[in-house]
């Protein structure tokens, strides 16, 4: 048993010190998360990446409960609350602005390039999201490994436990229903 997969057992027993231990192990591949996401917002957030990895680990450190038993699975929850760090800042700046004019979005099939460029449209990927998982989970979970941490396929397969060739499809299906999606 590795490192990483003995400090998840601990921390599914609710050992607090596990979870500070596991995220100073991780940190490396949590800033390089952080990184790639903030990367693809620009300045569209006043985040920066350890501000983004702080306020994770402040949410994981909260969290009830904390189901991974490896590398992969924590990594992957990890991008699901990046993805909820990034939503609730772009609503807290929405909020702030109080009925400022939307920005309209022309999106392509590049949905990695071409969305979230404004704090509106984190929240309408954040919307659109939501209802992928509602049709398909695991595209959904695709999408915030890919979009939202940076992974890459390998990455997203192993913390799946499906074939590269299922995420790439999986990928091309999930940027075909978001880009349907966002377009309404």
């Amino acid at each position: 048993m590795d490192d990483v997969s003995e400090l998840l057992r601990r921390v599914r027993e609710h050992d607090a010190a596990a979870m500070d231990e596991l995220v100073a192990v991780l940190y490396p591949d949590l800033r390089r998360m952080a990184q790639a996401r903030l990367a693809q917002n620009g300045a569209i957030t006043l985040l920066d990446t350890s501000a983004m990895v702080n306020e994770s680990y402040l949410r994981l450190a909260n969290a009830a409960r904390i189901d991974a038993v490896c590398r992969g699975q924590f990594l992957a929850y990890a991008s699901q609350v990046m993805r909820s760090v990034l939503v609730d800042f772009a609503r807290k700046g929405r909020a702030e602005r109080r009925g400022g004019a939307a920005a309209q979005v022309t999106l392509t099939t590049d949905l990695i390039d071409g969305i979230a460029s404004s704090d509106d449209d984190i929240e309408r990927v954040h919307e659109a999201l939501n209802e992928l998982q509602k049709t398909d989970p695991r595209l959904k979970s695709v999408v915030e490994m890919r979009y939202f941490g940076g992974f890459e396929d390998k990455e997203i397969a192993d913390a799946l436990g499906v074939a590269e060739r299922t995420v790439r499809r999986d990928w091309e299906r999930a940027r075909l229903l978001l880009s349907v999606a966002l377009k309404k």
